[in-house]
């Protein structure tokens, strides 16, 4: 589909530079345009690459100047455009990609490109050579080529998995070196012969550096009847990724057993291991779970990267109110602090940047955990293992013995731990742990269920904050969007606040792989416990009064706080509804 380009007199038919194309299509005013040339003067980058990479104009107008300014047509794909693989000039994807370009048709020998950066002129030789020489130049807009070669590509995956792997056959496995491996030769078994373990190696080192560079939080691989499947977890979306073939799962799982120092020849019960890995420019723990499935072994690998630490309370994005009652309740000598969600909400990351602003020479921080995430420098961390008899209560015992003064403990599981938990900070500790309720509020009445005395717990208890993690969109190509009004009645939500907030929705471009969203944030609901609710809470604390006190004193709900990150375009409804919808 053609888009309207702009009449070409003979007066208009040529300009001396891209502004005046950008004037005479009306994608800018002679002020805005003034400005934004200053700006990309001042970032010393050229006007059409300014624009579009700080998203400053509307991609089919950009596209409709730069065709005027080239004397190219303009074009439109549509959603259902498929690219003919015929007519790829013997090229594969990935030339086509760095060309940001992408053959529509082929007439008279002559055949119609369509290019997304026409300013991009050694790619416009490169394609021209591709292509013998005999070629119609058109322009489309970037993300209109990006999807339609991602099709192309997905297409080309799903036929032939075999094909799929072939970069990683021929991959290059110095690029990721394992820091804590095991020698090959030590627990090499038959399954791994020398004619199998370099691409084993490659494909594994493949997966490591893959998931690295789309910050997956996790990689699942698993045995299907007839295949094997390969996931990453981005952004909290499980993500499918060409696997290796079927036939050499169990050789990959024994290279993954070998990095982890675990029993190859065990293939009936669970493991569970760890190791420490460096590839581009980083340095990461691995976590590894396997577990004995009818089909064979499924393996699952946490990636804790700790560059993905929060350096201290004021880089988590708390609204002020949350974040001063945080930071009075972690520089307070003693009381308990508890942090509250489901598993994978980042409790644990919440913890973690609050011990980064307490970790000072003076102080002694001992930390129970099960296990141990992140590796924290200055901090004891002990390693919780229940098979041998040390079980959270148990090791806390231990650590009160050591003289701490603050004590983080992963998790509050029973009443044994939670009760040894605010004893120690009823007697001069500040410890601060997790635990699973729905929100803030009610962690006093999981708290009176373990049997805690409430006139214990109101003498302990600083502050219960409850969270959920949702997704950002991306900033390169959300969009503005209708309110839904429907979506704000079912999860009953006034919709006055949103009257006149323009409420963004996800868009799709390369950068978030077409998702729509790229990265995660946190909603978080943060209860102080004031007065009024500590004399609430030694009466017996009944849940809908803590609420409604909480609320009276500037308490924000999750899902409010969710809103307030809709109406801020951080996120789209349904992506808050997704982790709040039920509060």
């Amino acid at each position: 589909m053609l888009l309207k380009p702009i009449k070409k007199t003979q007066k208009n038919a040529h300009f001396g530079n891209f502004s005046e194309a950008l004037l005479a299509c009306k994608v800018l005013e002679a002020e805005q345009l003034k400005e934004v040339a200053r700006q990309a003067a001042e970032a010393k980058t050229p006007l059409e690459q300014y624009l579009v990479q700080k998203d400053l104009v509307d991609p089919a107008a950009f596209t409709l100047a730069a065709a005027t300014y080239f004397n190219m047509a303009p074009l439109s794909l549509p959603d259902s455009f498929t690219v003919n693989q015929d007519l790829l000039c013997g090229k594969n994807e990935d030339f086509w990609i760095k060309a940001k370009a992408v053959p529509i048709a082929k007439l008279g020998g002559r055949l119609t490109i369509a290019f997304a950066d026409p300013f991009n002129l050694p790619a416009l030789e490169e394609v021209t050579r591709a292509a013998n020489g005999h070629i119609w130049s058109c322009v489309a807009p970037e993300k209109q080529i990006a999807d339609a070669l991602a099709r192309l590509k997905a297409a080309r995956d799903a036929s032939n998995p075999a094909l799929a792997m072939e970069s990683i056959m021929k991959g290059d496995e110095s690029e990721l070196e394992v820091l804590s491996e095991m020698k090959a030769s030590d627990v090499l078994d038959a399954s791994l012969t020398s004619d199998e373990d370099a691409p084993v190696i490659r494909m594994v080192n493949s997966m490591m550096i893959e998931a690295l560079k789309t910050k997956a939080s996790d990689i699942h691989f698993e045995a299907l009847e007839h295949a094997s499947r390969l996931r990453y977890r981005i952004d909290g979306e499980l993500v499918e990724r060409p696997a290796p073939p079927k036939a050499l799962h169990n050789a990959v799982v024994s290279r993954i057993k070998i990095m982890s120092a675990l029993d190859i020849a065990e293939r009936r019960k669970p493991q569970d291991g760890r190791f420490k890995i460096k590839a581009i420019g980083k340095e990461v723990d691995v976590r590894v779970s396997i577990l004995p499935t009818v089909h064979g072994e499924k393996v699952v690998m946490r990636i804790l990267d700790k560059a993905n630490l929060a350096p201290g309370l004021a880089s988590l994005g708390l609204d002020e109110y949350a974040y001063k009652a945080m930071k009075y309740a972690i520089e307070q000598p003693h009381g308990i602090i508890l942090v509250t969600g489901p598993t994978g909400s980042g409790k644990t990351t919440t913890l973690y940047s609050c011990l980064q602003d307490l970790n000072t020479p003076n102080v002694n921080i001992i930390t129970a955990e099960d296990p141990v995430e992140y590796e924290l420098a200055g901090v004891n961390q002990v390693h919780v293992n229940a098979a041998v008899g040390l079980t959270f209560a148990g090791v806390l015992r231990s650590v009160l013995r050591q003289d701490p003064d603050i004590v983080l403990v992963g998790e509050i599981r029973d009443g044994e731990t939670a009760d040894i938990a605010v004893k120690a900070a009823l007697t001069g500790h500040l410890v601060l742990s997790t635990l699973h309720t729905n929100d803030a509020v009610g962690v006093v009445a999981r708290l009176f269920d373990m049997q805690i005395a409430p006139f214990m717990l109101a003498s302990s208890l600083i502050l219960a904050q409850a969270q959920r993690l949702f997704r950002k969109l991306c900033p390169f190509c959300k969009k503005p969007v209708e309110i839904n009004a429907e979506l704000l009645q079912a999860n009953k939500v006034d919709p006055a606040p949103f009257e006149g907030v323009t409420v963004y929705g996800p868009g799709g471009c390369p950068k978030c792989r077409g998702s729509g969203y790229k990265g995660r944030g946190a909603f978080m609901e943060v209860l102080p416990i004031s007065p009024k609710i500590r004399g609430l809470i030694e009466r017996g604390g009944d849940a809908e009064k803590l609420k409604a006190y909480a609320l009276e004193e500037g308490m924000v709900t999750l899902k409010e706080a969710g809103m307030r990150k809709v109406r801020a375009g951080i996120t789209s409804l349904e992506a808050a509804f997704e982790v709040t919808g039920g509060e």
